[in-house]
């Protein structure tokens, strides 16, 4: 079996890969559909993106707000507001208008940055039923929370603290995770993949090697969105 844990950074999409607890490999692909074509044999693959798009303020997503809540307020503010399907495929000049004028809620420049991404995630999830029921979406910080005994990390995920808290966290929850780590941290160079990228990936497939069967969703019921996609947030309870 092979997992796979993704997250955006500067230079596309990092992974990590775990085959079996026995092997692992890391890598970093330009673009969603090179990454699907390269990973598609995985069993799962969880990736740190949101996946449904609501289409107007009455139907916000619920897993944002459910994550928000267990997430407490240090942390909170790292489930950023999830732009609307219209915002995501206009020009990103007008992005922040129209999500403003049906969620009543203007884009964060932060946001705006990463619309590209969604939409790349999103066209392949509606083009392809394979994608669509093998990759779903996780956060890391829940999947830190869901490891810490439902406890949210302290420090931010880009301070040193922070960097070790995760650690500390992560690394006993699998055999291989130090040595992951310092071989994409000697292997990439930051301006392409940051440390906390490589933490949040590796979270995410770990959290994924636990398998299909023991992931909880945020809601228990999530709500389907206009194109067919699952809103929810996955994790493992440790």
């Amino acid at each position: 079996m092979i997992y796979i844990g993704v997250d955006s950074c500067k230079a596309g999409w990092f992974t990590v890969k775990l085959i079996e607890q026995s092997n692992w490999d890391v890598k970093v692909f330009r673009d969603i559909r090179s990454l699907w074509n390269n990973c598609r044999d995985a069993s799962l693959i969880l990736i740190d993106i949101p996946i449904g798009l609501v289409q107007k303020d009455s139907n916000k997503r619920t897993c944002d707000k459910e994550a928000r809540k267990w997430l407490g307020p240090k942390r909170r503010s790292s489930v950023f507001p999830v732009p609307c399907r219209d915002a995501v495929y206009a020009d990103v000049t007008e992005a922040s208008n129209i999500n403003n004028k049906l969620m009543n809620k203007k884009l964060s420049k932060q946001v705006l940055g990463i619309i590209p991404k969604i939409r790349q995630v999103d066209q392949l999830l509606t083009s392809n039923n394979v994608a669509k029921l093998r990759v779903r979406e996780v956060h890391p910080e829940l999947c830190f929370w869901a490891l810490n005994h439902r406890n949210p990390m302290v420090f931010n995920k880009k301070d040193r603290r922070g960097i070790q808290e995760r650690k500390e966290v992560l690394f006993p929850r699998y055999p291989f995770c130090e040595r992951i780590f310092k071989y994409a941290e000697h292997t990439f160079s930051r301006k392409d993949v940051a440390r906390d990228d490589i933490l949040d990936a590796m979270v995410a497939a770990v959290t994924a090697s636990k398998g299909e069967q023991a992931l909880i969703t945020v809601p228990a019921n999530p709500e389907v969105d206009s194109k067919g996609l699952l809103m929810e947030i996955v994790y493992h309870l440790a």
